[in-house]
């Protein structure tokens, strides 16, 4: 499709300027008469030497060279031109078609939104419906026929008792705040679908005297990251603002743009460089340049700043958009965000949408390991337009208002800077700048969190590039048939790539620490292994019962990249994979979505002797930038996986997803194969790996000592095989 678009659009312009630069020429042809069959031939043989098709390496030149200047001027058209051996024009008219068909793919992909919108709003109608036919009479308790009342009334019926729900729910939270507050400045949130939280004995019946294994954790209900949770969540017994309060955060919100602008501009003196190759704050220069800021610097805690620019082909609303929504914000940067909640939303923008829009949030930010504690803040989050089509979106601290909190962390004026570009394209400069007490981080994560990679700038805008590309594959339709192997139709491919995204939130949910889900250390001697316990109820995307995570995080004196490489080819799963051991692993379908090669969705199949597993496949997404790479899969039925390839609704899929999370041992070390090294010398990498196990099915059981020891066992032997195997090969 692409090179008939090409081909087409170089042959109506190259007329037209053909036309322009040679007015004698086509005055001749017209008055020179008619002459049959040599006149057609010479048509033919103009239309012949039109139908220049690019090669591969040309058009792999000019896709990298758009991808970074989508508006080449004409000095920049003649170097491209000499270097691929194409006429100006060629470039040129190349170009437009690009541009066009970005433009085309971008308004394909908004058409999508708002059909699956749309197929929402009618999947909510029909449960409705349901439930007004399952409806019991108030009164009496019987069934109601629909004829009894009216849609509205059954409505308000339904809203009365949930509103109901809620009262009783936050009269105690109200209660507490009440008593240790005398301002009237703010008020407790109200919580929704609150649920009594309660806890998991780590043991087996009466025996958990006796038993080294003894651990209590909190069970949340399984929840999608992003989700508002209920119960007795932290992040939701905070204060919310007064109207004498909205007005001088809006005032605040106006200073933090500011200053985010300027930090998102300036150079030295403002930045310097910092130890580890990377450019941060000068303190000294930020406070002459910002005297007013946000108060003295906590106590013990150290300053962390980091700037990344980056061009995404995204349109700009469309990214306003993402990160003013709690829940796509925390999907994009599902594996920085363990959890998110919006309070309160103080305005939706003025005259135009987003512009002067302030909302209350916290978060809790994670690296993929149970040995960095998670940064959990409360903070506002200000947008505003600026001249043009430029946005700004930041986030500024608010911890000081939280009621008995010993803050850790502090944000000050941080966010990004969005700025259009043509063709759907954006320009996002983002800032990260904070103060942290990071004196809990393990030693082997230091390095990593104190070079930025860890929780800086480069790490949201790597997360943004990615979400970009997949978004980008996903709306793709110039696929070859002969690349879809079992993918037999674009719905499928869809389909498959739709499931692969739920299966990496999931992960990420999974085995996220929280102040509400924390990692429990294994009493045994093994201090690096850290189990936590979840419940899954209700949750047509997750086995219902209890779910026992674990994880453990190594250092690995070989590159990160080798160790990526390893860990997500089909040739070398069976020296890892405990159920993969001795038998051969192919892949039955491929779906490419990002620039790295690594960057894929897989469909695995263990070719093994067990007639148990035959009717297993294996679902697997890697990928890899700058600040690290995962490798996520789950096993999933041959009847599961025909539903999706037939394009049908992976939602209702069950899925427990295991994986790896590889990160540089230091800033920008994710290159390719190198020699052994040490520790902390920056050439090696951090490894975790991270087991989900479905270990009863009823979820009111408790996890026995059985359990513990056989994930226990699994991790240990994976990374046993892990390591010999990296450091054989790297020898």
């Amino acid at each position: 499709m692409e090179m008939s678009l090409q081909r087409t659009s170089s042959e109506n312009n190259s007329g037209r300027n053909r036309e322009e630069q040679e007015p004698s020429n086509k005055e001749t042809t017209m008055e020179a008469p008619a002459s049959g069959d040599d006149d057609q031939d010479l048509e033919e043989g103009f239309k012949r030497r039109r139908h220049t098709r690019h090669t591969h390496h040309q058009i792999s030149e000019m896709e990298s060279f758009f991808k970074g200047c989508p508006h080449p001027d004409e000095k920049q058209r003649k170097a491209l031109g000499r270097e691929l051996g194409l006429e100006p024009l060629q470039i040129k008219f190349w170009f437009q078609n690009k541009r066009t068909q970005v433009k085309t793919q971008q308004e394909r992909y908004e058409n999508n939104l708002l059909r699956v919108e749309n197929d929402k709003l009618r999947a909510e109608n029909r449960r409705y419906r349901n439930a007004l036919a399952n409806a019991l009479c108030p009164s009496c308790g019987g069934p109601t026929a629909l004829g009894e009342m009216s849609f509205d009334e059954q409505q308000l019926r339904i809203e009365n008792a949930r509103l109901k729900e809620e009262i009783a729910s936050m009269s105690g939270p109200a209660a507490k705040h009440a008593g240790k507050s005398g301002s009237n400045s703010y008020c407790n949130m109200p919580s929704q679908n609150q649920m009594p939280s309660r806890s998991l004995d780590l043991g087996v019946g009466n025996n958990n005297k006796n038993n080294n294994y003894v651990a209590v954790a909190q069970a949340q209900p399984a929840a999608m990251v992003g989700e508002i949770y209920g119960g007795n969540d932290p992040l939701r017994e905070l204060p919310l603002f007064s109207c004498f309060d909205k007005t001088l955060i809006g005032e605040i919100g106006l200073v933090a743009i500011e200053e985010i602008n300027r930090l998102s501009l300036s150079g030295d003196p403002l930045w310097v460089p910092g130890n580890y190759g990377s450019e941060v704050v000068n303190e000294d220069e930020y406070l002459r340049v910002f005297p007013r800021g946000i108060g003295p610097t906590l106590l013990g805690a150290r300053t962390e700043s980091s700037r990344q620019t980056a061009i995404v082909i995204m349109h700009h609303m469309k990214l306003v958009e993402m990160l003013m929504d709690v829940n796509q914000w925390s999907n994009m940067f599902c594996g920085i965000v363990s959890r998110a909640v919006t309070h309160e939303v103080l305005s939706t923008g003025e005259t135009i949408r987003y512009d002067g829009a302030c909302q209350v949030m916290s978060a809790e930010f994670q690296v993929p390991s149970p040995l960095v504690p998670t940064r959990d803040n409360y903070f506002i989050r200000f947008c505003k337009k600026h001249q043009g089509q430029s946005w700004a979106v930041v986030d500024f601290s608010m911890d000081h208002l939280r009621p008995g909190a010993i803050t850790k962390i502090r944000r000050r004026p941080s966010g990004c800077i969005i700025q259009e570009l043509p063709n759907g394209y954006s320009k996002v400069i983002w800032v990260e700048h904070v103060e942290v007490d990071d004196s809990e981080v393990h030693n082997l994560y230091k390095n990593l969190v104190d070079s930025t990679l860890a929780f800086g700038a480069k790490r949201w805008v790597a997360a943004i590039d990615r979400t970009c590309e997949r978004l980008a594959s996903a709306m793709a339709t110039n696929i070859p048939q002969g690349a879809l192997c079992v993918i037999t139709s674009h719905e499928s491919r869809k389909s498959m790539m739709k499931l692969a995204e739920r299966m990496v939130l999931s992960f990420c949910t999974g085995v996220g620490a929280s102040t509400a889900n924390a990692w429990t250390p294994l009493p045994s001697g093994l201090e690096d292994v850290r189990v936590m316990t979840r419940k899954s109820v209700d949750d047509p995307g997750r086995p219902p019962g209890i779910v026992l995570s674990a994880a453990t995080s190594l250092w690995l004196p070989v590159p990160a990249r080798r160790v990526f490489e390893f860990l997500r080819s089909e040739n070398t799963r069976n020296q890892w994979d405990i159920l993969s051991t001795g038998a051969q692993v192919n892949e039955l379908a491929h779906i490419a979505n990002g620039r790295d090669h690594g960057n894929c969705v897989s469909l695995l199949r263990v070719n093994t002797q067990n007639v148990g597993q035959n009717n297993m496949l294996i679902l697997q997404e890697s990928f890899i930038d700058a600040t690290g790479s995962f490798v996520i899969y789950a096993p999933i039925d041959v009847a599961a996986i025909n539903v999706v390839l037939g394009g049908g609704n992976p939602d209702y899929v069950a899925l427990l997803p295991s994986g790896f999370a590889v990160l540089p041992d230091g800033p920008g070390l994710n290159g390719g194969p190198g020699p052994i090294c040490e520790a902390g010398s920056g050439g090696g990498c951090l490894l975790t790996v991270a087991f989900q196990i479905l270990v009863d099915s009823a979820p009111t059981s408790k996890i026995s000592v059985g359990s513990v020891t056989t994930v226990n066992s699994l991790i240990k032997r994976t990374v046993e095989k892990i390591r010999d195997a990296v450091s054989l090969d790297g020898n």
